[in-house]
């Protein structure tokens, strides 16, 4: 993807979709069908990458929440602080809505029953959205370009920081990727725990009619710039996209999900 074709900030305040996307990707606990089926590969990863007691601590960031809380559905029986960030203003409004319980916020309970189902039905769902709730502590403004990515906040660095199909969206190329990964380790103890979920070799995706752009690398680029940016690599799990000539919602050739270490 060059420049010219990236999808800018200014354009995701004024077009990006909030709702729409929601209902395109996250309507239901296979999400969409086009796309194959990465939720369930990122929700199940994430679960047994919690459970197994490798990543843990009380405070999560997560950067580039987007309008979705699936993800955080997930870390709220392991995290007792979590900071929601995103970019856009409609998907904060979106979690806003949905902390808050409007009766118009987006319907999550197909994703989180089948999250509880993951999870052995531990807890029901209605004990899960409270625990949500009552745990996001903050919901910021964020931009990963920035060397504070959530200025003008400044906040204490935390034990886990939690990204899941936000980089690639944000960056208009490998450079500003290197230096994105760079900004948001610093909000990371040493000793801290990223968890990524990222699609690979994608340089597109779709809400609704709109086409937005997303950085096209491989494998072997996120592990360098990880390594690059002193991170011990501890999990990599790669399942392989759905056939492109029938997927209208995006290119992706691949997902991954990656845990890593910051080294202390």
């Amino acid at each position: 993807m060059d420049g010219s074709s990236f999808t800018e900030g200014e354009v995701y305040q004024e077009f990006f979709n909030s709702r729409v996307y929601l209902e395109t990707y996250y309507s239901s606990a296979v999400g969409c069908s086009e796309e194959g089926n990465h939720l369930c590969f990122e929700l199940t990863n994430l679960f047994n990458i919690f459970s197994s007691g490798s990543v843990k601590g009380q405070k999560l960031i997560d950067i580039g929440t987007g309008p979705c809380l699936h993800q955080l559905l997930v870390a709220c029986e392991w995290f007792e602080e979590i900071i929601v960030t995103d970019y856009t203003d409609s998907n904060r409004l979106e979690i806003e809505k949905w902390i808050r319980n409007d009766p118009d916020c987006f319907d999550w309970s197909a994703i989180g029953k089948f999250i509880c189902e993951i999870e052995g039905n531990r807890v029901s769902w209605t004990e899960k959205k409270e625990k949500l709730r009552q745990r996001v502590k903050r919901v910021l403004k964020c931009d990963v370009t920035s060397s504070n990515p959530l200025h003008p906040v400044c906040v204490e660095p935390v034990d886990c920081l939690m990204t899941s199909l936000c980089l690639e969206a944000a960056c208009k190329d490998q450079e500003t990727y290197r230096n994105a990964v760079k900004n948001i380790t610093t909000l990371l103890k040493p000793g801290g725990s990223l968890i990524m979920t990222a699609v690979l070799n994608e340089t597109f995706y779709m809400v609704d009619s709109r086409k937005f752009s997303c950085l096209y690398f491989d494998k072997e680029f996120l592990t360098k710039v990880l390594n690059e940016n002193n991170y011990i690599i501890q999990k990599v799990d790669i399942m392989p996209g759905p056939d492109r000539a029938t997927n209208t919602h995006s290119d992706f050739e691949s997902i991954v999900f990656l845990v890593a270490q910051k080294q202390i």
